[in-house]
């Protein structure tokens, strides 16, 4: 095996405990899944669609928790993105 380099960084591991008083939309949803690597993996696809919306990469209609980001915030690479379903250059 080889060594983990020294600038890069370890992994996060969790490990944490939901009832479903605490979120019941967020435990119905993984309740869906198995225990193991398939509840893991749409906890992980949930968690990045959530950091996405909150930088403003995805829309959500009024649904919306968490302020805005200051447009100085927003990565380059997000704007961007959102211009590719935008009006044609070309007219």
């Amino acid at each position: 095996m080889n060594p983990r380099p020294q600038n890069e960084p370890k992994p996060i591991r969790l490990v944490f405990e939901l009832a479903r008083a605490d979120n019941p939309r967020l435990y119905d949803e993984l309740a869906r899944f198995p225990q193991g690597a398939k509840r893991v993996n749409r906890l992980r696809v949930l968690a990045y669609d959530g950091l996405l919306a909150q930088y403003g990469v995805f829309a959500v209609d009024e649904a919306r928790q968490v302020p805005p980001p200051v447009a100085s915030e927003v990565p380059r690479s997000a704007t961007l993105t959102n211009d590719v379903f935008g009006p044609s250059l070309e007219e």
